[in-house]
C-alpha cells in the first residue's frame, strides 16, 4: 500500500504564467514596508491594490467562465496565495475565493448572481465559528420561521471588507448557508477583534433579524463545508509557505550583517544549522502545497485530495512557526520588539496555526486516513 497515494504534480501554461506574475506583482506592491504601513489602520491593505487584483481577475480564479470567472480552478489560486504570503499582504482575496468555493459547491446555480458579483470584485467571507471548535455545526445561529437570521459569529476573517457574508446557520433545523449583504447589517453589527497577526483582520458579527439575500440548504451543504475547510487549509498552507520564505530572507540578511566578537554571526554553526532546517522545512511544505494544488478540482474532494490538503497545512504552518521562532531568537532581545520585522513572522505563524486546524488536528486525521486501511 502507498501511504502517500497520488503523488501527481503538474502545472499548465496558464498556471505557470500566473505564478510568475503573482510573484512580481506582490513583490512590487507588498513587502515589509507596505505591511507596516497598515498594521494599525482599519484595513490591512490598500484599496488601490485590491482594485488591481480585481482588474486582473484574481477574485474569479476558482470560478467557471459562465459565472464570470477565469475557469482555472481553485488550484490555480495556490501560487497567488504563496505570493501574498511572501509579501505579507493581507487583502481579503483568500476569504473571497473560499466563500465563492463554498457557494459554488453547495449550490452554484442558486448562487449564480452572487458568484458573478464576487468574480467582478465584490469581496466575500464565511462566518462559521460560534466557538473555538472548528468541527462544531451551528447551534445558536438560525434562520427563524419568518426567514430572518438570528445569532452571532466569532472571528470572521475579513468581515470589515466583505460585501457578502456567507453564514453557516440552521435552516429548517439542518445546517445551511445564509448569504447576507453586508450593507443590510446595522452599523454596530460588526465588532473588530484584535488578532495576534496584525497583517490580517477579523471581527465578530451579530445578526439580529437580518433578511438573507439567499438561503442554501439540503444535502450538498455538509459536503461543501467539508471541501471549504480543506481548501481553506490548503490556501493558508500556501500563504504560510510564502511567509516562511520571506522570514528566511530576513533572517539570512541579518546573519550576514550582524557582528559579535568581531565576526559575522552567520559564521557560527549554531545559527547555520537552524537556518538550513528552515529551508528544508519550507521546501518540503512547498512540495506538499503544490502536490495538493495539482489534485484539487471542481469535483467533491476525495481521499487523495484530503490527505494532500492536510499534509500541506500541517507541514507549512509548522515550517512558518519554526522560522518565526528562530528569527526572533537570532535577533536577540530586539526580536521581540515592535520595530523588529522578525515579530511579524512569528505573529503570522501563530495566526496561521489556528486557521482551519493546527498541525496536531490534521495529523490526527491523517493517521486515520493513512493507517486504517
Amino acid at each position: 500500500m502507498s501511504v502517500m497515494g497520488s503523488t501527481a504534480m503538474h502545472f499548465d501554461e496558464e498556471q505557470s504564467m500566473l505564478l510568475d506574475y503573482a510573484r512580481s506583482f506582490c513583490a512590487d506592491r507588498g513587502g515589509l514596508n507596505a505591511a507596516r504601513e497598515h498594521l494599525e489602520t482599519p484595513l490591512e491593505y490598500s484599496p488601490a491594490v485590491w482594485e488591481e487584483m480585481v482588474a486582473m481577475g484574481w477574485t474569479g480564479i476558482g470560478l467557471p467562465e459562465e459565472l464570470g470567472g477565469a475557469g482555472l480552478g481553485i488550484g490555480a489560486a495556490v501560487p497567488v496565495a504563496e505570493s501574498l504570503g511572501k509579501s505579507l499582504m493581507g487583502t481579503p482575496l483568500l476569504s473571497t475565493l473560499l466563500a465563492a468555493q463554498l457557494l459554488l459547491r453547495a449550490d452554484g446555480e442558486a448562487a449564480a448572481e452572487i458568484l458573478r458579483s464576487i468574480a467582478a470584485g465584490q469581496a466575500a467571507c464565511v462566518a462559521e465559528l460560534e466557538s473555538e471548535d472548528w468541527n462544531a455545526l451551528p447551534r445558536n445561529t438560525v434562520v427563524d420561521a419568518s426567514g430572518l437570521l438570528q445569532g452571532q459569529k466569532h472571528l470572521v476573517m475579513d468581515a470589515q471588507s466583505a460585501r457578502w457574508v456567507v453564514v453557516v446557520a440552521l435552516v429548517d433545523g439542518e445546517p445551511g448557508l445564509a448569504v447576507v449583504d453586508a450593507e443590510s447589517l446595522s452599523t454596530d453589527a460588526v465588532s473588530p477583534r484584535v488578532l495576534i497577526d496584525n497583517t490580517h483582520r477579523a471581527a465578530d458579527i451579530t445578526f439580529d433579524g437580518v433578511k438573507p439575500a439567499l438561503l442554501v440548504s439540503g444535502a450538498g451543504v455538509l459536503g461543501a463545508l467539508r471541501d471549504y475547510r480543506l481548501l481553506g487549509a490548503l490556501l493558508v498552507a500556501a500563504e504560510s509557505t510564502g511567509a516562511a520564505a520571506a522570514c528566511l530572507d530576513v533572517t539570512v540578511d541579518y546573519l550576514k550583517t550582524r557582528k559579535q566578537f568581531g565576526k559575522l554571526i552567520g559564521s557560527y554553526q549554531a545559527l547555520k544549522h537552524p537556518s538550513v532546517e528552515i529551508l528544508n522545512m519550507m521546501d518540503s511544505a512547498r512540495s506538499f502545497v503544490y502536490h495538493a494544488s495539482s489534485l484539487v478540482g471542481t469535483d467533491t474532494l476525495g481521499k487523495d485530495q484530503e490527505v494532500a490538503c492536510r499534509m500541506a497545512k500541517a507541514q507549512a504552518t509548522e515550517a512558518l512557526k519554526f522560522a518565526g521562532d528562530r528569527a526572533v531568537q537570532f535577533h536577540g532581545g530586539m526580536g521581540f520588539t515592535w520595530d523588529c520585522d522578525a515579530q511579524l513572522f512569528i505573529r503570522r505563524a501563530q495566526g496561521a496555526q489556528q486557521q482551519f486546524g493546527d498541525a496536531q488536528h490534521h495529523r490526527q486525521r491523517l493517521a486515520a486516513l493513512l493507517l486504517d486501511d
